[in-house]
């Protein structure tokens, strides 16, 4: 009988095995489209995506005026995305990615601390966002390993030279495509990033104009070989695949040339996505591109540390929330806290630290100083008499955490 109940078991354990689907992800940053162009233009491999999952306007740059306002410039926004924070925090301000903040991880490195033994691999058009921005190999990042590249192409001045009129980024893009392509229908990492250059570049030389739309005709072209990796590993080897294509910044509305700075359509992004259970945060078109990272995570159940959970600007917009926009201000002596409350259930957990030495590498040291109800959406905190630069607010909800600093010259 002992036997008979052995052998059951182990059929039982093997069968959960076999149906829970190995998940993976790859997420596409396409550069320098804003909203409108992808929602003018015929982009029928992004619609086929999207049917499955959804389509959203989305946006970059931070609070507009406040604090976290960021740079529309494209390392910018890649690092936001990769990181799940805005400049304030991962500090890469310019496409010289200077002194990146790699206090703040990259979806790269919870995933291979976590999950050593799984594999990732970046395919990109442009060799700084393995090298610097997701930090391959540099004892700033723990050593962190990406398995699989393809990259470095633009350097390669004998296989792509250079032309002035910049074809060569978009054979560069092609072959990146092919080289994804060929990764995930072979190797199928678990977690991968592909970046493509050529919008971009014909957004610089020609605004808004033929030259542009061809190039995103090209870009979605690019996305239906990458889907359809997908859907031959999906049916070949039933795993569980999500993408995510997204852009990095907008253009300028007078010529659409040009971006950097904080207007609507510079801000203006979008992302289209096979994921399941997309909630009204993404459906409303008001996420951004930090929530990405928290989403991805979510999909490759990846557990965040506390400590650093704390410190992600963005949320998840797959699956369940609490609460959003959170906001925070000092009024003579307390701070003013408000929420939009998500679910009405539930209790909402007020922390805060007078301190920011998370930044360097540091712990902050939260204190709990208030507890109500997820739906009452506000709160109002008494501050110390002695006075501090910076004050670091995280509501912890039920799903997530949700953070606000408030610094001194924002009084």
């Amino acid at each position: 009988m002992r036997k008979i109940i052995l052998t059951t078991l182990a059929l039982l354990v093997l069968t959960v095995l076999q149906a829970q689907k190995a998940r993976k992800v790859v997420f596409v940053i396409v550069d320098g489209i804003a909203a409108d162009v992808i929602e003018s233009q015929p982009t029928p491999n992004l619609d086929k995506i999207a049917k499955q999952g959804g389509y959203a306007r989305a946006y970059v740059g931070g609070e507009k005026g406040g604090y976290s306002q960021t740079p529309t410039i494209s390392a910018v926004g890649y690092n936001s995305l990769l990181t799940g924070t805005w400049v304030n925090k991962h500090n890469v301000w310019d496409n010289d990615i200077t002194v990146p903040n790699y206090n703040y991880w990259t979806i790269f490195r919870f995933f291979k601390t976590q999950y050593p033994e799984k594999k990732t691999a970046i395919f990109s058009s442009w060799l700084d966002n393995r090298t610097k921005l997701a930090g391959d190999g540099l004892p700033e990042t723990g050593s962190l390993k990406i398995d699989y590249k393809v990259d470095g192409l633009e350097l390669d001045t004998v296989r792509f030279p250079h032309d002035k009129q910049r074809d060569y980024m978009h054979r560069i893009d092609e072959e990146v495509v092919a080289g994804a392509s060929t990764a995930i229908r072979e190797q199928a990492p678990d977690l991968s990033w592909v970046y493509l250059e050529y919008t971009d570049d014909m957004g610089h030389m020609y605004g808004d104009s033929e030259q542009f739309y061809k190039a995103v005709g090209y870009m979605d072209q690019q996305m239906g070989k990458l889907w359809e990796a997908i859907q031959y590993r999906q049916q070949q080897f039933k795993e569980e695949w999500v993408i995510y294509i997204t852009t990095d910044h907008g253009r300028d509305a007078k010529t659409g040339k040009h971006h950097g700075g904080q207007s609507d359509r510079e801000r203006s992004t979008w992302i289209v996505t096979s994921a399941p259970g997309l909630n009204n945060y993404f459906k409303s078109g008001k996420a951004g591109v930090v929530d990405i990272m928290p989403s991805m995570a979510r999909f490759l159940n990846i557990t965040i540390p506390r400590e650093q959970a704390m410190e992600i600007d963005g949320i998840s917009i797959t699956g369940p929330l609490s609460a959003k926009n959170l906001t925070a201000k000092e009024v003579g002596g307390q701070i003013h806290i408000s929420w939009e409350p998500v679910t009405r259930k539930g209790k909402a957990k007020i922390w805060i630290s007078f301190t920011n030495d998370f930044k360097t590498g540091g712990r902050d040291n939260y204190a709990l100083v208030k507890e109500v109800a997820l739906a009452d959406g506000k709160a109002i905190i008494d501050l110390p008499a002695e006075r501090s630069t910076i004050y670091k607010i995280v509501l912890e909800t039920p799903h997530h955490f949700l953070n606000r600093w408030v610094i001194a010259n924002e009084r």
